[in-house]
C-alpha cells in the first residue's frame, strides 16, 4: 500500500487476483466438488483466505485431497467458471483506456490460463498440477504462487511492459492478496475479508467495476 497514489491521467498497470475476484468462487473448492471434498476444502480455503494457515501448506493439503481426478476436470470446472458481476465492464474500460492487465492466482493456469485467453488477457501467472497419465497425482507443480509470488509478480509484470511500480493498482480479496496490495501504488480489497480490508487504500464491495468510481481510476 502506497501512502502516495498514481499521477491522475497516467497510463497503469491492473494487476488482479482470479478466484473470489475476477470470478465468483474458488477453483479449488469447484474441483473438490468433483472430488467430493468440497466441504473440507471450503473450511480450509477460508481460513487460509484469513489468514490463519498458511496458504502454501493449505494448497498442499487441498490439492492432495484431488488426486485420482481425471484431466478432464479442468474443461469441465472451466465451464462452471462465472465471472463477478462488473469483470467485463471493467476488463473492457482497462482495455479502452489503453492500460495494462495482468492476473496471479493462487489457484490453478489450467483453469486462468484458458480464461485469460477468453478475456484477452495474456499477462497472467498462477499454480500448476501434476498429471500423469491422464489423472491428477494431488500435488502442485513447481513452487507455490503464494503471498510473496504474488507481489514480486506485480513487480515482474510492471517492468515488462514499462509502467513505474508507483503507477501500478492491485485488486484482491483474501490474505494471499496482502503483499501484492502493499508492493502495488494503490490496494484495493474487494469484497474482501477484514485482515485484506485493513491494509488497503480502498475497500470496495458490488460490483467488480464499481472501482472506477475510486480517485484512483479518475481520469484528467
Amino acid at each position: 500500500m502506497s501512502t502516495s497514489p498514481p499521477p491522475r491521467g497516467a497510463r497503469r498497470l491492473v494487476v488482479m487476483d482470479v478466484d473470489s475476484t475476477l470470478i465468483t468462487g474458488e477453483v479449488i473448492e469447484m474441483l473438490a466438488a468433483h472430488a467430493g471434498s468440497r466441504a473440507r476444502v471450503a473450511e480450509i480455503t477460508d481460513r487460509a483466505m484469513r489468514g490463519e494457515l498458511d496458504f502454501a501448506a493449505s494448497l498442499h493439503e487441498r490439492v492432495a485431497t484431488l488426486a485420482g481426478l481425471p484431466e478432464s476436470v479442468f474443461a469441465d470446472v472451466l465451464a462452471e467458471v462465472e465471472l463477478t458481476p462488473g469483470a467485463v465492464e471493467l476488463i473492457a474500460e482497462i482495455a479502452a483506456r489503453g492500460w495494462e492487465l495482468g492476473l496471479v492466482s493462487g489457484g490453478f493456469v489450467e483453469v486462468v490460463g484458458p480464461l485469460a485467453a477468453r478475456l484477452g488477457i495474456t499477462r497472467f501467472r498462477a499454480n500448476g498440477l501434476e498429471v500423469h497419465d491422464g489423472v491428477l497425482t494431488g500435488r502442485v507443480r513447481g513452487a507455490v504462487v503464494d503471498r510473496a509470488v504474488k507481489a514480486a509478480t506485480l513487480g515482474e509484470f510492471a517492468r515488462k511492459v514499462g509502467v513505474p511500480v508507483e503507477s501500478t493498482i492491485a485488486i484482491g480479496d483474501g490474505a494471499n492478496d496482502l503483499d501484492m496490495l502493499a508492493a502495488a501504488g494503490y490496494g484495493i480489497a474487494f469484497n474482501a475479508k477484514p485482515l485484506l480490508c485493513d491494509a488497503a487504500d480502498a475497500v470496495v464491495r458490488g460490483r467488480l467495476d464499481d472501482v472506477l468510481a475510486l480517485a484512483v481510476f479518475a481520469r484528467e
